[in-house]
């Protein structure tokens, strides 16, 4: 294949993490006073690190938003990274690529405890080099440049042109533009085609069969 390792966004790309992360921002917020009508306008906080959410949509101070995260951890810990489902025919879009030799590693800023739990709790740990997420609390690495970094350091990758990127916002393709690496956009997670096409996405596809058969085109 061209691409000898492909990074995989997880929330909006490998699996729909909507229910769980939805309701936990909600818990979230009401212990800080905002009700959330309307579960679907929290749609926007799945991609970007948590920190960053709470100070970019709701104007929290630093203290706030450690509060807003330690409140959303309190009730993800327990319940919300179980309400989450694998986007239909991901499994086999990933079978498919790594039958054809593609190296897997997940790149995402969700905790990379959290990562590692739900990629096992799916049985889809098996088909990836590498799980990489963030640290807890954001306080080394949280935005997706710096998750990407981490990935290609853990993984001994110096050759940015065997890399490609996969992912649902504009976070997946700044975060890994900032790196050299060019971003693949998919059009069934959280980010729309105009947001993915701004950010510099090389193509979008609309399924997880399409990436497969993108990515083994190149073969």
């Amino acid at each position: 294949m061209k691409y000898q390792y492909i990074l995989l966004d997880l929330d909006g790309t490998v699996t729909n993490p909507k229910e769980g992360i939805t309701k936990s921002f909600a818990y979230a917020l009401a212990e800080l006073g905002i009700e959330t009508e309307d579960r679907d306008t929290l749609c926007k906080v799945i991609g970007p690190p948590l920190m960053q959410s709470f100070r970019e949509f709701y104007g929290f101070t630093e203290e706030q938003a450690l509060r807003g995260t330690a409140k959303y951890r309190e009730r993800y810990e327990k319940l919300g990274w179980a309400e989450n489902e694998v986007y239909e025919g991901m499994e086999e879009a990933l079978a498919a690529l790594c039958r054809q030799g593609a190296k897997l590693i997940l790149a995402t800023s969700k905790p990379e405890r959290f990562a590692v739990r739900i990629m096992k709790h799916f049985g889809l740990d098996k088909y990836f080099t590498a799980l990489c997420g963030a640290d807890d609390y954001a306080k080394n690495r949280s935005t997706k440049e710096e998750v990407v970094r981490y990935a290609l350091e853990q993984n001994g990758i110096t050759d940015t042109t065997e890399v490609i990127m996969v992912g649902d916002r504009k976070y997946d393709v700044t975060g890994a533009a900032a790196l050299g690496i060019k971003t693949i956009g998919v059009l069934y997670g959280f980010g729309d085609e105009a947001e993915l096409r701004e950010a510099g996405a090389v193509h979008l596809v609309r399924t997880p069969q399409e990436l497969a058969e993108y990515l083994i085109s190149f073969s």
